[in-house]
């Protein structure tokens, strides 16, 4: 191998604004699926093998910071900086309920089993919000020490987990008591944190370091010093032994999970690396940018021997390129004719 080989990604072209937050679901009998946040307030769905469009949920006014989808992918949830979470049906794009909050929702998560919806965000205030009474008033719990970056469930949703904007650390919370039951000690704050698919680790991204911890006991397993800031990480969900970080130099860097050896580095994104996360089965991971585009990698990728990967945004024959023109302008949410391939 004389050239440096180089991985050629599907580019998912759509957004406006900065890509600030994917989420992958679970594989379902029709699929797995990536829906995207945006600064341009058009949350997208995809299949999340193709990353072919599938349709764009409309309503939310300003910058949306968070997304996600239930276990079975049949609602989504948003969280925007026009002060509001949404829940919208996941088939027909039509918005259920609009949970009002009184400053910028930065976070938001299903539980596990798919009945709560969690929100974080400036206020300081976890918001649990009962779906099958969606009318009633979210359970609030008050003490979170600074504005809320990221939220979550863990524990079978006994417990969840939230970090800060402005302070490191991430804190644990019982569900029951509404108390921190542990901190997990961080020097910066943490942009990204994920629970991965066995619930045995939560890995996290804090200035220029990701760690991976313990998600039972809350020890410290892993920490990795980056050569730069890096904003999002994710463990790969089957084997456990590799993982993935993005942050500020663009590049998205894969990594040996027991030594922390970089194994390979896809340079394409042309403005910083907001969000990366591995697909439900492990076989690919998809990066989201200040460029407004969302690149999704193969784990074992089809190569060009250029030096540079110009040839990731543009028609390739080496792969299959994804949604192109058609979410340059979309209006309404419809789902394609022939419904999301499997």
């Amino acid at each position: 191998m004389d050239k440096k080989k180089v991985a050629v990604p599907l580019v998912c072209h759509g957004h406006s604004r900065p890509v600030v937050d994917l989420f992958y679901s679970p594989v379902t009998p029709d699929g797995f699926f990536l829906i995207s946040a945006s600064k341009d307030a058009n949350p997208m769905l995809r299949n999340g093998e193709t990353g072919d469009w599938i349709g764009t949920f409309e309503g939310h006014k300003g910058a949306v910071w968070s997304c996600c989808l239930d276990t079975n992918a049949l609602r989504a949830a948003t969280g925007s900086a026009d002060f509001s979470a949404k829940v919208w049906d996941a088939i027909t794009g039509n918005e259920l309920h609009s949970f009002e909050h009184k400053h910028i929702v930065r976070s938001c998560a299903f539980s596990e089993d798919t009945h709560l919806l969690l929100t974080g965000g400036v206020e300081k205030i976890l918001r649990i919000f009962d779906l099958n009474r969606p009318e009633a008033p979210p359970r609030e719990i008050d003490k979170s020490p600074g504005s809320i970056r990221t939220v979550a469930w863990l524990h079978s949703d006994q417990t969840i987990l939230s970090s800060c904007t402005d302070m490191g650390g991430v804190r644990l919370w019982d569900v029951k008591s509404g108390k921190i039951v542990q901190t997990l000690e961080t020097k910066s704050p943490v942009t990204s944190a994920e629970v991965s698919q066995d619930g045995r680790y939560i890995t996290t991204a804090d200035g220029s370091t990701v760690k991976f911890w313990d998600a039972n006991h809350f020890g410290l397993i892993k920490s990795y010093n980056m050569s730069n800031t890096v904003e999002s990480a994710s463990l790969e969900p089957k084997d456990g032994n590799k993982f993935v970080a993005g942050g500020e130099d663009m590049w998205i860097h894969v990594f040996d999970f027991h030594t922390g050896e970089e194994i390979a580095c896809n340079k394409g994104h042309h403005g910083p690396v907001h969000c990366v996360r591995f697909s439900p089965g492990g076989e690919s991971y998809a990066s989201g940018s200040e460029d407004g585009t969302i690149r999704i990698w193969q784990m074992n990728p089809a190569v060009s021997d250029d030096h540079e990967s110009h040839g990731a945004s543009g028609p390739s024959g080496k792969v299959k390129i994804g949604v192109n023109d058609v979410a340059h302008k979309i209006e309404g949410f419809h789902i394609t004719t022939d419904g999301p391939s499997e």
